[in-house]
């Protein structure tokens, strides 16, 4: 199909990109990488007024908001410190999108079915907008509002992810279920595990497409929390807990709740080396 007609603005500083979303606020969409938004134009299930691209911000760039997963993947920084965010971009669609595809622009679509959000979720990342009012961070646990909704107010732009990074002690796993490669997750799990004298000592756990936003397996890091490795499995099988998923054709929620608590005990298993 073809997109309804829109204006075109492209920003080439952030204040250039707040100034155009504040003008025209609730009409205007932002074009990063474009491999979320081009589609639900040509679809019509988007049809903004106006189409605010920051795909030359520089400021954007490097290991920023603009950054494409191909090069989050490729980056030393972000290898050493943030293992799980690469082992999880790894699995994002194919290398095209990767290529195109940005990591602020897949946080700030928000889909549950996303790999990245619920990363971010488990690993208590923050994120830097910037709007008219100026600058503000919002955590993880607040960015994520409802199905592809977030914290951002109409005049705002994520400008920077901010991630903790994870020291001695810990192991990291990112665990997906998918029909075909390309496809969206069914069900996704982000584990990271650490280990002090032979038991886990903390475990922090995403869930990916369990319910509206990604979602916390709080019951089973709970659960975890100066646990043998041994109770790994137990403690899996509360993964679904409070979780609603949807049903559709690629999986009921029962079906979803029960890949949850499958795909959960593999991921904390690879994370603690068990």
């Amino acid at each position: 199909m073809i997109p309804a007609q829109f204006d075109y603005v492209r920003a080439g500083s952030v204040e250039e990109a707040v100034a155009a979303l504040a003008q025209h606020g609730d009409e205007a969409k932002v074009l990063a990488g474009g491999q979320s938004l081009i589609p639900l134009l040509r679809l019509r299930l988007a049809y903004p007024e106006v189409v605010v691209d920051v795909g030359r911000v520089a400021e954007l760039r490097g290991v920023g908001a603009m950054t494409t997963h191909h090069d989050v993947i490729r980056d030393d920084l972000v290898n050493a410190h943030c293992g799980l965010v690469v082992a999880a971009t790894k699995t994002v669609a194919d290398p095209a999108v990767r290529h195109r595809g940005t990591f602020g622009g897949a946080l700030s679509h928000a889909d549950p079915a996303g790999d990245l959000p619920a990363v971010v979720l488990a690993l208590d990342g923050e994120f830097v907008v910037a709007g008219s009012g100026g600058r503000r961070t919002v955590a993880a646990s607040d960015f994520f509002v409802d199905y592809l909704q977030t914290a951002l107010a109409p005049d705002e732009v994520l400008v920077e992810v901010r991630l903790p990074k994870l020291g001695d002690g810990w192991g990291f796993h990112y665990e997906k279920f998918q029909r075909v490669v390309q496809a969206w997750a069914i069900v996704g799990v982000a584990a990271a595990v650490r280990r002090s004298n032979g038991s886990i000592s903390e475990a922090r756990i995403g869930l990916t497409n369990m319910g509206s936003t990604p979602l916390r397996a709080t019951a089973t890091e709970q659960a975890l929390a100066g646990a043998d490795l041994s109770a790994i499995a137990d403690a899996s099988g509360h993964a679904a807990d409070g979780t609603s998923p949807s049903s559709d054709l690629n999986g009921a929620a029962d079906y979803r709740q029960h890949l949850a608590r499958v795909l959960t005990r593999r991921a904390v298993a690879a994370a603690a080396g068990a």
